[in-house]
């Protein structure tokens, strides 16, 4: 391929498109197909496809999950199984994490795919249908699991609306034919490339995406509800007036909770609600105000409740909690209640995928999601080896008594390796923990950056950045996933990147995520784990009492303690079978309703009960 002109080399493009279009299979097309890349790829950006990603890229042409480590070049390994699927003529689509990303990797990709004489789409949120409609119509499809589930169901509302505008009279008179209104924006669902596949498929599976219908009488009635629930939530006393089950994470209203409910005074408008429904509002209230925390599971931007996704870190926009903890969530922040329960329709990110014909994707840590994997969407999962030796080091595990122990020991940490000219990138869980360092480093005097929901379009500047020798990067967990962190000059004499572990994750997957922020490619890096016997995962895996045992122990204790960690890695084990169970547990209910409403002859995704 290295001796043909650039029209030539399209012109071979265009002779596999005719051969996959008059039926040849796409196995017989992949050697030349790849190959074709990899010289695009050399001449329109300088990158040269490596034997290990042309591995990659077989391996997700034949339905697999690919785990390729951080900075092996996911975005260039996609290129080769996207074009092979591309001949065809139906379109392929890559997702990926959110809108910049998509932008980011279809604008860098587009120059390889013009040159095969490929064209590129990329959806974006608040972008017009028309848009929208030509960004699908492309050989190639660049956007978010989001973005493109939503573009799905209002495809079926509008196709549904169409066929009543005909059958009905005032439709007919109207002159109301089917494609005089807008057209469906997409053509099919072929096949789809998940980047971040582990995030994706699994994390962001058990929300469903959920078009709202106007709001209705009963809606009013709920929105009262869950206003006067959650300002009397503050009068019920745990243990006394209801009793919250720490497996479960279910609240229930003993005797004197009840009493209390009927002595209460309430709005008019609910005079119209049974008691038992009552109940559910004050045990929902009392559920969210011990469990959902501002700055940690959400963010409120222009008046909304917007998600912040536990193993991202970033902002899981057009999503909602099912069962009314959203609305809860709403009524305690004071911001107007929207409503799921009228729902137009809607779908879960699980079954979206499960509706293309081809589905493969790609990600750094999906290994110990093998099984799930497997079992759910029916895709094999494919470690692929580095291109290079990796040479990152791990540094004994540090565990200490109190939280207040642990990031005096972090921030200490950080003062050595930036005194050397080092970077160091320092993980946490949540927004506000990020924030709490970021006033302890201000304390001792260290300039840092920091990474979290809140500064999402700066995100690959900074993380871009965050090799550069003495930068100190304070990160949640989104820790720039999709976005490579390159060595400054002279850093990797230093020993490289220096990454801060400062909790344990409910997903070793996404503690592996930060760990593969040092090393790529070769390159030199070390990381350290922090621990603490009052961190949030005791108490999650292990339950209270013995998380409050263990968290008075800690009191007692002023040194380092060892030989502790095998607990931790006990109590994260334990958060992900459990949650483990409850994606199960929803895709089988998912599964008998859909059953159910197409043996009623009900389309399961317009006509979801609330």
């Amino acid at each position: 391929m290295k001796d043909l002109a650039d029209p030539q080399l399209r012109k071979a493009s265009l002779g596999l498109r005719y051969r996959a279009r008059s039926g040849e299979t796409l196995d017989k097309l992949l050697i030349e197909a790849f190959a074709l890349v990899r010289e695009a790829g050399r001449r329109m950006l300088g990158m040269r496809h490596f034997e290990v990603q042309l591995l990659g890229g077989a391996a997700m042409h034949n339905r697999s999950i690919v785990e390729m480590q951080t900075g092996e070049g996911k975005t260039l390994t996609a290129t080769l199984p996207m074009y092979l699927a591309a001949l065809e003529g139906k379109g392929a689509h890559l997702s990926t994490v959110n809108d910049y990303l998509a932008k980011r990797d279809a604008e860098w990709m587009k120059p390889l795919y013009k040159a095969l004489g490929m064209t590129v789409g990329i959806i974006q949120g608040q972008q017009p249908q028309d848009e929208r409609r030509q960004a699908y119509q492309c050989d190639v499809t660049y956007g978010t699991a989001n973005e493109m589930g939503f573009d799905f169901l209002r495809d079926r509302l509008l196709l549904r609306g169409q066929g009543e505008g005909q059958q009905d009279l005032f439709g007919q008179m109207l002159g109301v034919k089917s494609g005089t209104q807008d057209n469906p924006v997409q053509r099919g669902l072929h096949f789809m490339l998940v980047d971040e596949a582990d995030s994706i498929l699994i994390d962001e599976a058990r929300t469903p995406l959920i078009i709202s219908a106007l709001p209705g009488e009963d809606e009013k009635i709920a929105a009262e509800a869950y206003n006067w629930a959650s300002k009397t939530a503050p009068d019920f006393i745990e243990d006394e007036h209801y009793e919250y089950d720490h497996d479960d994470r279910t609240v229930e209203l003993t005797l004197e909770g009840r009493q209390l409910v009927r002595s209460l005074q309430k709005p008019e408008a609910m005079d119209r609600l049974p008691l038992s429904t009552i109940y559910e509002y004050i045990q929902r209230a009392a559920k969210v105000k011990r469990e959902m925390f501002l700055d940690r599971h959400y963010v409120v931007r222009d008046g909304e409740i917007v998600i912040v996704d536990e193993f991202t870190g970033r902002m899981a926009e057009g999503r909602k909690w099912r069962s009314g903890i959203h609305q809860a969530v709403e009524a305690q922040e004071g911001v107007e209640i929207t409503f799921a329960t009228n729902q137009a329709a809607r779908i879960t990110i699980q079954d979206l995928f499960l509706r293309y014909e081809r589905l493969c994707g790609m990600t750094g840590t999906a290994s110990s999601s093998r099984r799930e994997l497997s079992k759910i969407y029916k895709v094999k999962v494919e470690p692929i080896p580095t291109n290079r030796p990796p040479v990152r080091k791990q540094l004994p595990t540090y565990i200490f008594g109190t939280a207040d122990q642990k990031w005096a020991a972090v921030v200490e940490d950080a003062l050595v390796e930036h005194q050397k000219g080092r970077p160091v990138l320092i993980g946490t869980r949540t927004i506000d923990k990020s924030e709490h360092l970021g006033k302890l480093l201000e304390e001792r005097g260290i300039e840092f950056t920091v990474l979290n929901a809140r500064h999402v379009a700066q995100e690959a500047e900074i993380v871009a950045a965050a090799g550069e020798q003495g930068k100190v990067t304070v990160a949640t967990n989104m820790a720039g996933r999709g976005t490579d962190i390159k060595l400054g000059d002279g850093v990797e004499e230093l020993g490289g990147l220096h990454v801060i572990c400062t909790e344990l994750h409910e997903s070793q997957r996404v503690d592996r995520q930060l760990i593969g922020r040092c090393g790529r490619q070769g390159d030199p890096g070390t990381y350290r784990q922090y621990l603490a016997l009052d961190d949030e995962i005791l108490l999650l895996g292990l339950g209270p009492k013995k998380a409050n045992r263990l968290e008075a122990h800690g009191l007692k204790q002023s040194k380092r303690l060892r030989n502790m960690e095998s607990l931790f890695r006990k109590a994260q084990r334990k958060v992900e079978r459990r949650q483990f169970r409850e994606r199960k547990v929803l895709l089988y209910h998912e599964k008998e309703r859909q059953k159910v409403q197409k043996q009623m002859g009900q389309d399961p995704y317009l006509d979801t009960p609330g």
